[in-house]
This record gives structure tokens, sequence and C-alpha cells, in this order.
């Protein structure tokens, strides 16, 4: 599959279809997707820490339904939408289920690089040593 020949909103698509058993039963967490020239290149799932009572691990929540993460995955898609004029960067998007309800929230952070050239330092007079200092 080529994802440089996709526009950006179906590689989210597809990056959320990739993590979905993942996110299925999940109580919290960040979906984090990186992209470069406007194509993901990194993606992944940060749950947020497993939670013990007196020390011991016991049976989890019930997280996200299936058809809360196609919903999920609906809300990220049409997110890209928001998105304005930058191709570096990531995306971030925190989600909860509490008492069987969902929430999401959604960071864009674009990313600019000045080393790439456009800047270069020559220093207008020979290299100086500490005796020259003043």
């Amino acid at each position: 599959m080529n994802l440089e020949a996709m526009p950006l909103s179906r590689q989210i698509d597809f990056v959320f279809r990739q993590l979905e058993d993942e996110l299925l039963h999940s109580l919290a967490g960040t979906v984090i997707i990186q992209i470069r020239n406007n194509v993901v290149g990194k993606y992944g799932v940060r749950h947020n820490p497993i939670e013990s009572k007196n020390g011991r691990i016991g049976p989890a929540e019930q997280g996200m339904t299936r058809e809360q993460v196609q919903a999920f995955r609906q809300m990220a898609v049409d997110s890209i939408k928001l998105k304005r004029s930058w191709t570096h960067g990531e995306i971030m998007y925190d989600f909860s289920v509490r008492s069987g309800a969902w929430t999401a929230g959604i960071l864009f952070e674009s990313n600019y690089n000045l080393a790439i050239g456009m800047f270069r330092y020559t220093p207008k007079h020979g290299p100086q040593t500490l005796r020259d200092a003043p």
C-alpha cells in the first residue's frame, strides 16, 4: 500500500483500522500519529497506566466498544479538515471511557526545521583564538 498516494484523511482511517483491536476495551490513552510531508510515518497508542488496588491488578472495567472505536475513527478522520497548511508534525487523540461514555480531545502539533540549510553561520573574520579575545 502506497501511503504517499493517499490523502492524509484516508491514511488516518487506515491507522485507526490497524489499531482497532488495541483500542477495543481500552479505558483511556492517546493515539499518536507522526506526519512528515503529509505522510504518516509512525503511529501507536500510549495506554494510560493500568491501575491496581492494594497491589493487585483486578479485572478492568469495560472500555471502548466496537461502535465507540468506529465513532472515534470517524472523529479522527473528520478532524483532519481542521489541519491547516503544515506538513510535518504530530496529531494526538486523547481518549477515555467513563461510565460507558467516551470522550476525546485532539492536539495538532506542527514541526519546522531551520537546520536544513536556510541559515548557515559564517564568521566575518578568520577564526579567533582565546588569545585574540578582548
